[in-house]
């Protein structure tokens, strides 16, 4: 009886007496855990949904104000863009902000250069005293993957601030870490204070004391003359570095002798009011002040790989930089709940790949399962 096969039979007959489908399904194998190994492990869905968000100032200006004279127009002119989906956006006072997010799948590199030349083309219609338009674009990988909460029971939230910023600039230099964000505590400033009564006796308004800090605050550079082949660099101003230079700044000297930045005004270096606050509870400490770093990570990284790095990173730090009575804490690790959900998954598979197995095995025999 002679067999008639298919094209499928007539493939799985060679596959079947072929040497190769070994080496074939070892192959298959090796690739596999190749990439299981190798595949980035995220938390958040990799989707492209390209959002850009836009920001004008108009200082002074009311939201009813900003609302007519800088939203409304600027919403129009973005729908104008192509392939945007959606516009949002919000007045304040003296500011507006305008969320775009573009369709899904959209190349986020050419959306973002449609809005920059549609910006651009009509930068004309810009109203008087408006400053920007500032195009900030965002992504999925802007999230953190984790967050580091510095605190202790002997410093205040000034203090570890500052420990912050030392801190910040150290896991910036860990691998595939793309932005480091310190929330909470009160940084460090120079406040001036401005008398209304000694500022009157000098006959000078508040812009003046503003205008000189911003003249005396300028450090230029230029190309100087070039002599034997060798060009002489030459740098005019000087950058204010402490209070001390702050309060000998001259505002005026049109009267005669120079008024100084101390004579109208008290400058005040101390702590800035915070924008954010941080408290961290325990069931030992209580609660207790505390700043928290965000670390995101960089577009098509291992989450698990980065938040590992910065974890050891600060371990190296704990008994130099960071003092022994300042406690780090781990408060958000997207790398190990993203490991935790992929081997969860793999398991899943495994499971699978083995009850497949075996019910061939029962009703088809060992080889048929073993090639599966």
């Amino acid at each position: 009886m002679v067999r008639t096969y298919g094209a499928a039979g007539r493939m799985a007959v060679a596959f079947i007496h072929s040497k190769l489908t070994p080496l074939f399904i070892l192959a298959s194998m090796a690739l596999g855990a190749l990439a299981v190994v190798a595949l980035p492990r995220e938390e958040e869905p990799q989707i492209i949904v390209p959002m850009v968000d836009v920001f004008v100032e108009m200082p002074g200006a009311t939201p009813a104000d900003v609302e007519q004279r800088v939203t409304r127009p600027l919403e129009q002119l973005l729908w104008e863009v192509p392939g945007v989906e959606y516009v949002y956006s919000t007045s304040s006072p003296g500011q507006s902000m305008v969320v775009v997010r573009f369709k899904v799948d959209e190349p986020q590199e050419a959306a973002l250069v449609r809005l920059n030349q549609k910006l651009a083309a009509n930068a004309d219609r810009i109203p008087p005293g408006v400053i920007g338009p500032i195009v900030k674009p965002r992504s999925i990988d802007d999230v953190p993957i984790l967050a580091v909460t510095v605190w202790s029971a002997r410093y205040a939230d000034d203090q570890l601030r500052s420990l912050a910023v030392q801190l910040r600039d150290a896991i910036a230099e860990v691998n595939d870490v793309s932005e480091v964000t310190i929330i909470g505590g009160r940084p460090r400033q120079v406040r001036v204070d401005i008398d209304p009564a000694r500022l009157s006796a000098y006959d000078l308004d508040p812009l003046s004391v503003q205008q000189a800090i911003a003249r005396t605050n300028v450090r230029g550079t230029a190309s100087g003359p070039v002599a034997g082949g060798v060009v002489t660099g030459l740098e005019a101003g000087s950058r204010l570095r402490t209070a001390d230079e702050l309060r000998n700044t001259v505002v005026t000297s049109g009267s005669g002798r120079p008024v100084f930045v101390r004579n109208v005004a008290e400058v005040v270096e101390g702590d800035a009011e915070p924008t954010s606050y941080v408290t961290f509870q325990s069931k030992t400490s209580g609660a207790q002040p505390a700043v928290s770093i965000a670390v995101a990570k960089r577009k098509g990284t291992n989450a698990t790989d980065v938040t590992h790095r910065v974890a050891e990173k600060l371990d190296t730090l704990k008994g130099s930089l960071v003092p022994s009575d300042v406690h780090l804490t781990i408060t958000r690790d997207y790398g190990e709940t993203a490991a935790d959900k992929s081997n969860e998954l793999l398991w899943h598979m495994l499971l699978a790949v083995l009850s497949v197995s075996a019910l061939i095995w029962l009703v088809l025999g060992r080889r048929e399962a073993a090639s599966c």
